[in-house]
């Protein structure tokens, strides 16, 4: 790989002690988000939920994290929201009222998925998102999905923090011409952009099977997490997104050759619209430096065939891979995959309580008011849920990723 000049910008300072103090008093008002008189905002399963990952005195190297999942706005005062470009700029504003109740702002920002029910918007929408985040752009990920509104043409989840942060930014990788940066780093975790298979140098489609395209985004990859003095074994969680669920067979043939053998990174693996055409797939990771990273293995269980670890622990937190399991329907395939989930967790020392993150993915979204049922019996109120029609691979119809956090 070629070796490049660190060029990592300082994108805020440190925060202030009234920021975290601020933080914490809301912390323990509870997860309540101010919104604007006369305005509905759907949230996902009609909830917005936030959640500070570590205590407001957490170090540099474990910086807290606040999650806030399937954000999306329909009407304004009483209006509804027929455009794209309406929806996006109420769904943003919501996304700074939820910041600012955590005393954060946009800025704070480091990571973001949004969803868009047609591909043909996202230029409209990007229109609307570089107001928002003109400098130093969170890194993102960007795909067509089926949203659990039916009213709703963007959705949004997001990771922001009251920590210090640097974009990185490799030298020798083009600086995108959409609104998102490469990299951002907090303390110990790098997030990293959707990757697609972009030239380095001109930030151009490199075409090709999705071999050849999988191949050149772990270059891509492989240039941050370099700039970011990290390696391919520091990766711990990955969401790939296919622009065709047959393609995950070629895909992981290449995967496979840039995770580590003994302890991949967790994954999920599913169908995402992607917005450029001559893509094949989209990679989206986070990395965690630690010198505690091992696999966590269910009692009798071992690593599977595919490239990807059940789920890794860095002695701070637990990255789960997406699981699923069979079942009669959508609420059975969901109750397997929880017992699934509870095992590794616990395998972990862990349990549901433990739980700061979740993420479902549905072959059919009309499944998300069962799967949303069931997971409340099980994972505290309040806890982030993203929810999104993202067809899986294979015959199942409800995969689940989570994260935990190691009190």
């Amino acid at each position: 790989m070629k070796t490049s000049t660190p060029h990592c910008q300082r994108r805020r300072a440190t925060a202030s002690r009234g920021l975290r103090a601020r933080a914490a008093a809301q912390a323990q008002r509870g997860p309540g988000v101010r919104r604007s008189r006369g305005s509905r905002f759907a949230l996902g399963a009609a909830a917005l939920f936030l959640l500070l990952l570590l205590p407001a005195t957490a170090s540099a190297q474990t910086p807290e994290l606040v999650f806030i999942s399937d954000v999306t706005a329909t009407s304004r005062g009483g209006d509804l929201l027929t455009t794209v470009e309406e929806q996006t700029a109420a769904t943003l504003d919501a996304l700074g009222e939820a910041l600012r109740a955590r005393g954060l702002g946009y800025e704070d920002v480091v990571a973001m998925n949004i969803f868009l029910r047609d591909s043909r918007h996202f230029q409209a929408m990007n229109g609307v998102y570089r107001g928002y985040f003109a400098e130093n752009p969170p890194t993102r990920a960007t795909v067509e999905a089926d949203l659990p509104d039916r009213d709703a043409l963007v959705q949004i989840s997001a990771v922001a923090t009251p920590a210090e942060t640097e974009v990185i930014a490799p030298s020798g990788l083009q600086s995108p011409a959409l609104p998102y940066s490469w990299g951002i780093r907090a303390g110990d975790v790098l997030f990293i952009a959707g990757a697609t298979s972009r030239d380095p140098e001109t930030y151009e489609p490199v075409r090709g099977d999705v071999q050849t395209q999988t191949r050149r985004v772990f270059g891509n990859i492989g240039m941050v997490l370099e700039e970011a003095g990290m390696d391919y074994g520091d990766l711990v969680a990955c969401k790939v997104f296919l622009d065709d669920v047959r393609l995950w067979g070629d895909m992981n043939t290449a995967y496979r050759e840039f995770v580590t053998a003994e302890d991949p990174p967790a994954r999920a693996a599913v169908r995402g619209g992607l917005m450029n055409p001559d893509f094949l797939v989209e990679i989206q990771c986070v990395a965690e430096r630690s010198d505690e990273r091992r696999v966590v293995l269910r009692e009798g269980q071992r690593l599977g065939r595919s490239p990807l670890s059940p789920a890794i622990t860095t002695g701070e937190r637990v990255w789960l891979s997406g699981m699923l399991a069979r079942g009669e329907d959508a609420e059975g395939e969901a109750r397997a995959t929880l017992a699934r989930l509870r095992a590794t967790l616990e395998a972990a020392g862990l349990g549901f309580g433990d739980v700061v993150d979740v993420w479902v993915y549905l072959t059919d979204v009309r499944d998300a008011g069962t799967v949303l049922e069931v997971l409340a019996e099980m994972v505290p109120e309040g806890t982030p849920t993203t929810v999104a029609g993202l067809p899986l691979v294979g015959r199942l119809g409800v995969e689940i990723q989570m994260t935990a956090v190691v009190r």
